[in-house]
């Protein structure tokens, strides 16, 4: 879209900084966080976007109910002023800056699992390595979301499950996980661990939209079984103590389970396929050194 419309004008009368205001303004959908962003007064990144507006003819960002929205023509050059920004950045300033002189933050979206026993790990690594590097860890709203994050510039990396991705997603495999059942110590059914034994308590269900069934529970409907969910809870991250001070049961990736050894395990009573865990980026990124390296130290801390 934004090649076209740039095909049809004087290049000599465009200011490629309007470029990376713009960029910057449809990012944040506000002229105040975009000027914050980018070290420019108000008044300048006001007039930045009437100029804007000028150049493609349509007012790009529009008021809302207390907030400014971007106009459909306005989603629509997101992508591509995003790919002609990153490709004219790499043909006059490539890559080649130290890592410990790089002063960049990246936003990371992913579930809290992995984010429970990698978040303190990469903090670690970066003051080591590239210490002006800052993360944010974005809310999770679902592998779709964060793919079209990635594609929209919104999010900078991705930590889900991709079954596939579009060509200009960069998908990496970090690891093949599993899920086992936990329980306290002491548990009634610890010594006489069955599939009758684990139906006879209720059980924690970890959901992110508040759902009271998965698809285990469509399995053991067609085995001709059904089970209690007692709990529904957002995040694995409550799970431990939750099971510590209850006979509830839960099933959850083997990487949640506390090596403090505070919790029984067992082997799923049914058969339960496992997932395979992805980081992703957008291809346009692939000659980000922060985001590399941020990408690659992700990487070993996952595998």
């Amino acid at each position: 879209m934004i090649y076209h419309i740039i095909d049809g004008m004087n290049l000599r009368s465009i200011d490629l900084n309007l470029l990376v205001i713009l960029d910057a303004l449809l990012d944040e959908a506000h002229v105040s966080r975009a000027a914050s962003r980018l070290g420019l007064s108000q008044p300048a990144a006001s007039a930045a976007l009437q100029r804007c507006r000028h150049l493609f003819q349509d007012d790009l960002l529009e008021r809302g109910r207390g907030t400014m929205r971007l106009t459909p023509k306005a989603v629509s050059l997101r992508v591509s002023l995003k790919s002609l920004l990153a490709n004219v950045t790499d043909l006059i300033d490539p890559p080649d800056v130290s890592l410990a002189d790089i002063r960049q933050s990246l936003r990371i979206s992913m579930a809290d699992y992995p984010a429970l026993f990698v978040i303190g790990p990469l903090l670690e690594n970066l003051q080591d390595t590239a210490p002006g590097i800052d993360l944010v860890i974005q809310p999770w709203h679902g592998a779709d979301a964060a793919k079209a994050a990635l594609v929209d510039g919104t999010t900078d990396i991705a930590i889900s499950v991709f079954p596939d991705t579009d060509d200009d997603i960069q998908r990496e495999e970090l690891l093949t996980e599993h899920y086992v059942v936990a329980m306290r110590e002491g548990h009634p059914i610890v010594d006489k661990f069955n599939l009758e034994s684990w139906l006879g308590f209720p059980h924690i269900l970890v959901s992110g939209r508040g759902d009271q069934r998965s698809p285990v529970d469509a399995q053991l409907a067609k085995l001709g079984h059904s089970r209690r969910i007692g709990l529904v809870v957002p995040n694995f991250q409550m799970l431990p103590n939750l099971l510590r001070m209850s006979d509830m049961v839960a099933m959850l990736p083997s990487r949640v389970v506390p090596a403090s050894g505070e919790l029984h395990t067992f082997a799923t009573p049914i058969p339960v396929s496992g997932f395979t865990l992805h980081l992703a980026w957008h291809r346009r990124r692939g000659h980000d050194v922060g985001l590399q390296h941020v990408a690659k130290l992700l990487t070993s801390l996952l595998q």
